[in-house]
């Protein structure tokens, strides 16, 4: 709730950092922290680390994924694409869980590993859209 409700106030026509930019420092920063906790999560000083620097990018995520969708994305579309993307990304995780919690075969770091891989990735292909962005001329909602 903090950050849906900070978020509009920063994020104004006159805000320092464009939403891609944030966008990709965010998951590089949670990849990151999940990185140190998959490196060693025994470790209680590096564990309250990564959960200090998680926390401010989970705050700021959700709203930020939410702007991005609203300006790349037709509105009539949007809720469609977002729920057409949350199916592989739910039985993924299903999978990893079932394979590391109930068969054993992937250890918490792996787990941790296999997420960060996961926000990198995502880091990635935020850039990627932000270069495609700027090589598309004018509105594409319009054409």
């Amino acid at each position: 709730m903090l950050g849906s409700t900070v978020f509009p106030w920063i994020s104004g026509p006159g805000y320092f950092i464009p939403l891609e930019d944030y966008l990709s420092l965010s998951f590089v920063a949670a990849g990151l922290s999940l990185t140190m906790a998959a490196y060693d999560y025994q470790i209680w000083r590096l564990g309250l680390g990564c959960i200090v620097l998680r926390v401010p990018c989970l705050l700021w995520d959700d709203p930020s994924v939410s702007s991005a969708a609203k300006e790349l994305v037709l509105n009539e579309l949007r809720a469609g694409m977002i729920s057409f993307s949350l199916a592989p990304a739910n039985a993924a995780i299903l999978f990893i869980l079932i394979q590391g919690g109930y068969y054993r075969n992937l250890s918490n770091a792996a787990i941790l590993a296999m997420a960060a891989f996961g926000l990198f990735t995502a880091a990635g292909c935020v850039h990627v859209l932000k270069r495609w962005k700027r090589r598309t001329p004018g509105n594409w909602h319009e054409r």
